[in-house]
């Protein structure tokens, strides 16, 4: 979907993506591999009260991805957080 070349840009690229009925998921691809991506999940559960996974991607490496549209909630984290500043978070979808 839309320029997806730039893997490794520096940019923390949100993406939702609809399931079935009302259900989406929201997946964060590009965040610094020198985190422990599974903490920061299990961080995102106890915060925005949803589920949530490390998915291995076969070409974005790993993504995680969370249930629900939580766009705007795991922008202002990852911000409060210092995990990335607001000029690098890039938010796609509807």
């Amino acid at each position: 979907k839309g320029s997806d070349d730039d893997v490794q840009d520096g940019l923390v690229h949100i993406r939702i993506q609809q399931r079935n009925g009302r259900k989406t998921l929201t997946t964060v691809q590009g965040l610094s591999s020198e985190y422990d991506l599974k903490k920061i999940v299990r961080a995102c559960k106890k915060e925005f009260a949803c589920n949530g996974t490390v998915i291995e991607h076969p070409e974005y490496g790993e993504v995680l991805q969370l249930q629900g549209d939580q766009r705007e909630n795991i922008c202002q984290w990852l911000t409060k957080s210092g995990l990335a500043k607001p000029d690098q978070l890039k938010v796609h979808g509807f």
